[in-house]
């Protein structure tokens, strides 16, 4: 064998030896965990510390998955409350990979996860906010209604919501949605951090009849007030004209021929006007007065 293919094998080896060096390490990530998979089957236990790791080359491959809280975000659903309302639920969710092994074996990726959390928390959510009243979801058990906010003109109805003792409350509820979710999600390799509603709603359709409800019932109040304050008008109207003939009645007890004159010279002035035409003889009694009158001396 002459020197140049001795050469070339060595090379080769080398090259070979490299590249099994190279396949029999791996770098984990900080906030990473790896499962290690050969023939596309995990063997041994979970790889967890960052750094620097080994595996058999060619025949093994390192599969990583995040240590880090993820997020879920579940689409807005339609559900209906215990009082027959329906609304518009958007909820989220934190989670976390716990066991990658059970976690690879059972849902394969996150975007797995993702859907199997779907299922889940959103048949949770629809249970709860089935069996609930309204009021439950959108309240907490430490907010008392105070007199001021059902003082005045408030509905009945709306006063005994207002009044109405809190058995759960939103934080309660969230709480419980949690404890359900958590309890079905460790055969995933999943631990479900927190659950939260971000928002409620009306759906469109009971959304305008809420609105029209609300309309009727300002529009109620306000002709009470206009029913009052024409009353009250009436009533002042009557003492007011009851007054002026009790005034015009003294005076006229006390000088006939004074209120007489009086009230003559009242109805000489309202009669200055252009729009009326009085066509009346100078022996009308309405000019007695100014008949009988003294011209001033010239």
């Amino acid at each position: 064998m002459n020197t140049r293919t001795i050469k070339l094998t060595l090379g080769i080896v080398s090259l070979l030896v490299l590249i099994a060096a190279s396949g029999s390490f791996y770098i984990l990530e900080e906030g990473m965990q790896g499962v290690i998979v050969q023939f596309g089957k995990p063997v041994g236990s979970t790889v967890s510390e960052a750094g620097l790791h080994v595996k058999l080359p060619f025949i093994q491959r390192i599969l990583r998955f995040e240590k880090r809280l993820l997020i879920w975000d579940g689409d807005p659903n339609q559900i209906p409350t215990a009082g027959r309302e329906f609304i518009w639920v958007d909820a989220t969710a934190r989670w976390r990979i716990v066991d990658p092994l059970t976690f690879l074996e059972s849902v394969s990726s996150e975007s797995g996860a993702q859907s199997r959390l779907d299922d889940i928390i959103d048949s949770v959510i629809r249970d709860l906010v089935s069996a609930s009243p309204l009021v439950e979801l959108v309240r907490s058990t430490t907010w008392q209604a105070s007199e001021s906010d059902i003082e005045g003109e408030t509905p009945q109805e709306l006063a005994e919501e207002l009044m109405r003792e809190i058995q759960l409350g939103r934080e309660r509820m969230t709480r419980a949605i949690l404890e359900e979710v958590r309890m079905m999600t460790p055969e995933y390799g999943i631990e479900v951090v927190d659950v939260r509603i971000k928002h409620l709603n009306y759906v469109q359709s009971v959304r305008e009849k809420v609105y029209d409800r609300m309309i009727s019932e300002r529009n109620r109040i306000a002709s009470r007030y206009r029913s009052t304050a024409y009353r009250t008008v009436q009533e002042i109207r009557g003492d007011a004209d009851a007054s002026a003939t009790r005034i015009y009645g003294e005076a006229y007890g006390r000088d006939p021929e004074f209120y007489a004159f009086s009230r003559t010279l009242e109805e000489y002035k309202e009669k200055q006007n252009d729009s009326i035409l009085l066509v009346l003889t100078t022996d009308s009694d309405f000019y007695q007065y100014l008949k009988s009158a003294t011209p001033p001396p010239e």
